[in-house]
């Protein structure tokens, strides 16, 4: 029997959210792991043991996603307020409100180079953004339904989306135009993401299958039905070798691209998984769930040759018939069904330290935000509150203010109190201050009255879609009446 290291394994619980957690994400250098979560709140958890947590306070409604930009100086969420917002994380909290949906953001992804955001939300649409000047680029709105996640490709030249409409889309970026659409007539797709390559997408079914999409030949290359309820997150592995689903069955499942087998099966969760994730290098994986709880696991793929690790599992599991030679490149779908010989694993009983005492939360409230070439799109009014206890070895995964041309804060000054008014830190007279909150009352309003009329709009399309089919109906009674 293989050594139990070989197998992944839980690290450690964090728990400090208070609903459940929609989203995570390591930071380029795993030092750090962010999560979303239900209750409003984005958290930035320190890997390294004994730090402190930070929260982010800013959103006013559930934070459905999270993302660090590929060189950790940003984070971005979404949230059900319909804004998506720039944070640097650090302890200051500032941050930037991007506002152009009309309706809940569901996802968020940084392209490869960090210069652009895409969106998906409940308003049908897809948006890019530019990050530098944090402004809206254009808008993808070929969908016919709630847009449930949208991904840049690895090289940034395409995006692809899901919607509850029960198809997967292919964007040309450049171009702003859909190349090719995959439909699901079985149920929709929750999640969707490309594979390290740029060659595939996996799509998280709501009728609890996983597939696996060649965009260049446009078919359905694998389809998976391994889980017993909805699949929500899917995370490719760096070597585009295996992929761990996340699903409201309460486990976690490990493919075996190449084999085209589940190799293992996680528990941990008290309830529906909502979020995983792999870590840059692999290494490690994270998941959240309607427990409120972030699990932190470490993987083997990182360090055993493929080949071990497979020849180590056969060894352990009953004799079975040899993979389907179609399953790496099949000529049609070739369906997997589960198969009781995966290994089970339940940190539960595998791990006897999982009681680490939950890490200190400092609250960062969202200030003003950042600096920036061009006028953002809108921006908070809070004030920051540190605690004078925070220590530098906590802040030091924190990066300096993302500003073209100030120089790098000192870890000292990350460390004093931060109470200090917006007017105060933006050099502006009061009454200046007081007419440029008047203005953004006035634009949020504006902002308001348009998600109305979107919703009116949305209902009244409804409506006659409704109607058109109930005449289509009728007319198909009456000729065959006759």
């Amino acid at each position: 029997m293989a050594s139990v290291l070989e197998d992944p394994i839980l690290i450690r619980p964090f728990k400090g959210h208070k609903a459940a957690v929609t989203g995570v994400d390591f930071s380029p250098t795993t030092t750090a792991l962010a999560s979303s979560s239900l209750d409003r709140f984005l958290m930035i958890w320190n890997l390294r043991p004994q730090s402190r947590a930070f929260r982010f306070v800013g959103h006013v409604e559930a934070v459905t996603s999270v993302q660090f930009s590929p060189d950790g100086h940003l984070m971005a969420s979404a949230s059900q307020d319909r804004t998506v917002r720039l944070w640097i994380p650090c302890i200051h909290g500032e941050s930037s409100a991007l506002k152009a949906h009309t309706a809940p953001v569901r996802s968020v992804n940084f392209s490869y180079d960090g210069q652009f955001l895409v969106t998906a939300s409940n308003d049908k649409s897809i948006k890019v953004w530019s990050v530098h000047r944090q402004r809206l680029l254009f808008s993808l709105s070929q969908h016919t339904h709630w847009v449930r996640c949208a991904k840049f490709s690895p090289d940034g030249r395409l995006i692809a989306s899901c919607s509850e409409d029960k198809t997967v889309k292919i964007w040309d970026a450049a171009n702003k135009v859909c190349i090719d659409s995959f439909t699901d007539y079985e149920g929709f797709a929750n999640y969707v993401d490309f594979n390290p390559s740029g060659t595939c997408v996996a799509s998280a079914g709501s009728n609890r299958t996983v597939k696996l999409w060649d965009i260049r030949m446009n078919k359905l290359l694998q389809h998976y039905r391994v889980h017993r309820a909805g699949v929500n997150c899917v995370s490719f592995h760096p070597s585009g070798n295996y992929l761990i689903t996340a699903s409201t069955d309460g486990t976690l499942k490990i493919m075996d691209l190449l084999e085209g087998r589940v190799i293992y099966t996680l528990h941990g969760h008290k309830g529906p998984v909502l979020s995983v994730a792999f870590s840059k290098g692999g290494e490690k994986f994270a998941s959240g769930g309607a427990d409120a709880q972030v699990l932190l696991w470490k993987t083997n793929f990182d360090t055993f040759n493929y080949k071990e690790v497979l020849k180590q599992h056969i060894r352990r599991i009953h004799t079975d018939n040899p993979p389907h030679l179609l399953d790496i490149y099949p000529r049609s779908p070739h369906p997997h069904d589960g198969k009781p010989q995966s290994i089970e694993i339940d940190p539960s009983f595998d791990v006897t330290d999982t009681q680490t005492i939950d890490p200190t939360v400092i609250d960062i409230s969202s200030s003003v935000y950042f600096s920036s070439p061009s006028r953002t799109t809108g921006s908070s009014n809070g004030v920051s509150t540190v605690k004078d206890d925070t220590s530098s070895e906590d802040l030091r995964y924190c990066p300096a203010l993302f500003s073209p041309t100030s120089p790098r804060r000192r870890l000292e000054d990350e460390v004093e109190p931060a109470v200090c008014t917006v007017d105060k830190r933006i050099g502006i007279s009061p009454a200046l201050g007081n007419a440029l909150g008047h203005i953004v009352e006035q634009l949020d309003v504006l902002t308001l009255t348009i998600s109305i009329l979107e919703q009116r709009l949305t209902l009244t399309e409804d409506k006659l879609k409704e109607c058109l089919e109930n005449q289509h109906k009728m007319l198909l009674q009456a000729r065959q009446g006759e």
